[in-house]
């Protein structure tokens, strides 16, 4: 497994050095829109193709849940969950917090995670049962125990905002009990900074399995606890998310106490 795992990190950095160059002369009349405001463009594209191939070469017969969908092949038993770039909106306008996610879910069960920010070359890893490690370096999650000297962070819907009330009720008590918000628009860089003790938590609604599954793991192998809004294990597959360290209980009851 850490054999597969290094060669992962290096198609990782491969890919997010393609899309680094790609950067400095990316051309916006080329971006494409998959729904209201889910915006995706050659880069992704053409990134989630290396992705694939590479992957493919390292572990012959897996599986891919591919977020542009370049391969749709399944198995009963290994299945790689890829995101080839997390934080598109931000790459299209210039903001250089995204990144490159791949997971890795033997049958329900993920054992290696992946998420290598471009901008800041910082690798974040973990493997089942391994811990969790920021450039090779071990990682843990903060020692702050209380909400009120954490620092969170969570995503905004950009589509289906039918739950809006109920999340800026949430926003609110939040914002007014810790020492604040952070949106950094990638859902996997949250994860892997909440890994590392950047922030206490972090919570969002609306995702897909690829924005979240690496950042998961690393959280759990940091000693971070993770959860779906009602405390469950849906959170992969059920588009809610609450990951963070001590302080996660404290989060996942408030959300819960406004969310329906």
């Amino acid at each position: 497994m850490q054999q597969l795992l290094q060669d992962v990190i290096v198609l990782a950095k491969e890919t997010g050095e393609f899309i680094r160059q790609e950067s400095r002369k990316f051309d916006h009349s080329k971006i494409e829109y998959k729904g209201k405001n889910d915006l995706v463009s050659y880069v992704d594209k053409e990134a989630e193709k290396r992705i694939v191939a590479g992957l493919s070469k390292i572990l012959p017969g897996a599986g891919f849940i591919a977020e542009e969908g370049t391969s749709t092949k399944k198995s009963d038993t290994y299945n790689w969950i890829v995101d080839p770039l997390d934080g598109t909106t931000n790459f299209a306008h210039g903001i250089p917090v995204y990144a490159v996610s791949i997971a890795l879910m033997k049958r329900n069960e993920l054992t290696m995670g992946v998420v290598y920010e471009i901008n800041r070359d910082e690798c974040f890893h973990a493997v089942k049962g391994q811990g969790a490690f920021l450039n090779h370096f071990p990682i843990t999650v903060s020692p702050i125990k209380t909400l009120d000297k954490s620092l969170l962070a969570t995503g905004f819907p950009y589509y289906n905002f039918e739950q809006m009330s109920q999340y800026l009720v949430i926003l609110d008590e939040f914002m007014k009990s810790t020492h604040g918000l952070r949106r950094m628009g990638s859902a996997a860089v949250d994860l892997a900074y909440t890994a590392c003790g950047r922030f206490e938590g972090f919570f969002e609604y609306n995702l897909q399995p690829w924005d979240v599954a690496a950042g998961a793991l690393i959280v759990k192998e940091a000693g971070g606890m993770v959860s779906d809004f009602k405390g469950g294990d849906d959170y992969i597959f059920g588009r809610q998310i609450i990951a963070g360290n001590e302080v996660q209980p404290a989060m996942q009851q408030l959300i819960q106490e406004h969310w329906f």
